[in-house]
């Protein structure tokens, strides 16, 4: 079984973000919308078992608050567990620094992102109405267009 120790949050010089674009892309398939954030907060690189296998990108609301606003693994380590990991070890990471808040947002036809971040403790606090209506290429997953955000809020308590 893996565990939190195992799993490594690197963070990512400004310099070299672009770099990890791709990884970026596999969770918003909009590199107009990655551009905008992608030099905002705090940028990791994700390491298993000596391996590059994802990135987190969070970015700061307030003193308190932070928002997950990327998140990607490779897609051969998926469904292992590593990303509840990964969120688990940002929880940790930022209740240290002071941070009261993680929020976090994803489409509604994300079956799999609802139901992820739910698992984890999340609990839906907004809706942002037709979010994705205006991406220049319609976001379908699981036959449903996306056009929503919904919002998440986790309390680190």
């Amino acid at each position: 079984m893996t565990s939190l120790h195992q799993i490594k949050l690197e963070p990512v010089d400004q310099q070299n973000r672009l770099q990890y674009l791709d990884y970026l892309l596999l969770a918003d398939e909009s590199e107009i919308a990655v551009n905008t954030y992608i030099n905002d907060g705090d940028l990791f690189s994700i390491r298993f078992e000596d391996e590059m296998i994802g990135v987190a990108l969070f970015t700061y609301h307030s003193e308190q608050v932070v928002e997950l606003k990327n998140i990607a693994l490779d897609p051969k380590h998926r469904g292992k567990g590593l990303g509840k990991l990964v969120v688990t070890k940002a929880f940790s990471f930022y209740k240290r620094k002071g941070i009261r808040k993680i929020i976090v947002g994803t489409a509604n036809s994300s079956i799999g992102n609802l139901a992820f971040y739910q698992k984890l403790g999340f609990r839906m606090f907004e809706i942002k109405k037709d979010f994705f209506k205006d991406y220049p290429e319609p976001i379908f997953e699981n036959g449903i267009r996306a056009l929503d955000m919904v919002m998440f809020e986790k309390i680190l308590d």
